[in-house]
């Protein structure tokens, strides 16, 4: 699978990067079929968009969770009043706001740690994560109006910092993620798939491209082509280098945006994810503006190559929000 007009000198390895590309998309078929047959974790349903959450389970269903989809936290308590009024406001919203947010419910008098290590001071209190970093949003039974300027900024940032788009709703789905059975019909993008496959192994990267393009086009949801062209975007790129020189470039000009990007693909072409990671989490801390923001959008496009269930992905994600925020 040697790419045209490459001269990689054996720091690319290619074989590697669509050995990925092939596990994640049976990843994705097993996933589809288990929910064809009723035992997925596909789309939730909308009342799985407000959940309790304990000390016990925080791990899990806040800060797990929040790598896929900012968490917003109420901190509430039976005996508060403000809370009563404040609480059903944002069930609402987490329902009306489409899985763009989930909100998890904490009850302070069952879990005081969890009050202590977010340094609650009074109730209703509303904090969010994203990407396993806190983030103090209000405190007091606010207005529904500045609730939901605060969640607009909230998702805002969520997608455009982190690549975080939320969950899937189906008002269909079984609440606890199970799905109804039902056959789905099968796509009519086999053909594009496989072509633009085919198009990779012969070392055609702008084939491979324009072919996960078309499939986006009709279906812009589809998993497998967007993992697909971001793959065959990254490999178009480093196509062009002469990775000595890319390598020399990122040595002697730290400060210097655009080396330490391409020095990243060729890290992360190379099999070198969390070196990619890093290196690229590190010219975010040193930058600003407008180079810090092509650093970011290089490494949600990087995500995208590796893949949202790689917890290489999730630990970055959490680094990338302590170097933003």
């Amino acid at each position: 699978m040697q790419p045209r007009n490459m001269s990689m000198s054996g720091v690319v390895d290619l074989a590697a990067v669509k050995a990925a590309q092939e596990a994640k998309a049976k990843a994705e078929q097993a996933r589809a079929e288990a929910a064809r047959q009723g035992g997925g974790a596909g789309a939730v349903s909308p009342a799985d968009l407000v959940i309790d959450v304990d000390e016990a389970g925080f791990e899990r269903d806040v800060l797990q969770r929040s790598a896929e989809v900012p968490v917003v936290i109420d901190f509430w308590a039976e005996w508060c009043q403000p809370c009563k009024q404040l609480s059903p406001v944002l069930e609402r919203l987490a329902v009306e706001y489409d899985g763009r947010f989930l909100l998890a419910k904490i009850d302070v008098d069952a879990n005081q740690m969890l009050m202590q290590q977010f340094g609650v001071q009074g109730i209703p209190a509303v904090f969010a994560v994203v990407a396993g970093q806190a983030l103090p949003l209000f405190q007091g039974a606010a207005g529904e109006q500045q609730i939901r300027q605060t969640l607009d900024q909230l998702v805002q940032v969520a997608e455009e910092r982190f690549g975080l788009t939320g969950l899937t709703v189906d008002p269909d789905a079984e609440p606890g993620g199970g799905q109804p059975a039902a056959a789905a019909p099968a796509g009519p993008y086999d053909a594009l798939l496989e072509a633009a496959v085919e198009a990779l192994d012969a070392g055609d990267f702008g084939g491979a491209v324009q072919a996960y393009k078309n499939v986006l086009a009709d279906d812009p949801a589809n998993t497998e082509a967007k993992l697909g062209l971001a793959q065959a975007e990254l490999l178009q790129r480093v196509g062009g280098m002469d990775p000595q020189q890319v390598r020399k470039d990122a040595a002697e000009k730290p400060a210097d945006v655009q080396a330490q990007i391409a020095a990243a693909d060729l890290d992360l072409v190379g099999g070198h994810v969390e070196d990619a990671f890093g290196r690229l989490i590190d010219t975010v801390q040193r930058t600003a503006g407008d180079d810090r923001d092509a650093v970011r959008l290089r490494l949600l496009e990087l995500f995208e190559v590796v893949g949202p269930d790689d917890p290489r992905v999730a630990a970055a994600r959490r680094a990338l929000a302590r170097a933003l925020f």
